[in-house]
């Protein structure tokens, strides 16, 4: 099982069916603000499809195609972060995330996303890391600018959000760029 120590106050931890209520939980408190960024919060109404959630993403990582954590701080589960879009023949893949309202304002994701994208480049030997971001999201888009990932311009309603379409921020980095 993935159990990663960010800090003394972090861990990243591999989600497993008994997180599907707590996770459920975390998601429904944070509905209303989730609904701003994530276009898949209408479809998590019960704790059944965080489960289903959990076994895809379960089934994601045994086929080498991703990997969704749970983030805890203080032992407490407040968010997910995960690789998608995995592309081994490439070597890259895309990050992303999102953290309960309360839990921001800690650099809580920037610690956590520099811990995934150097995991990113030394364990899984990628050699591309992209994180999207609406570009009207800036507190999302502060984080790859805080670790120096590089502004590659915007895709233009490149997500459906709801009833819209909407613009992304794209940002990379490279590993001979990585300092950590």
């Amino acid at each position: 099982m993935f159990y990663h120590r960010v800090d003394d106050e972090i861990r990243l931890k591999l989600l497993e069916h008994r997180d599907a209520e707590p996770l459920f939980r975390l998601t429904d408190q944070n509905r209303d603000y989730l609904r701003q960024w994530m276009p898949w919060i209408d479809g998590t109404r019960t704790p059944d499809d965080t489960r289903h959630f959990i076994e895809e993403a379960r089934r994601k990582l045994a086929h080498n195609e991703g990997m969704t954590v749970g983030i805890l701080y203080e032992g407490k589960l407040c968010g997910v972060i995960d690789y998608h879009a995995m592309n081994h023949a490439n070597k890259r893949t895309a990050i992303g995330y999102w953290l309960a309202e309360n839990m921001q304002g800690r650099g809580i994701m920037t610690r956590v996303c520099r811990a995934f994208t150097g995991y990113a480049f030394s364990a899984l030997e990628m050699n591309r890391v992209e994180i999207m971001a609406g570009t009207e999201n800036i507190k999302s888009r502060a984080i790859p600018e805080r670790l120096g990932f590089v502004y590659e311009g915007t895709a233009r309603q490149a997500m459906r959000l709801h009833d819209r379409y909407i613009d992304l921020a794209m940002y990379s980095m490279l590993a001979e760029d990585w300092s950590g």
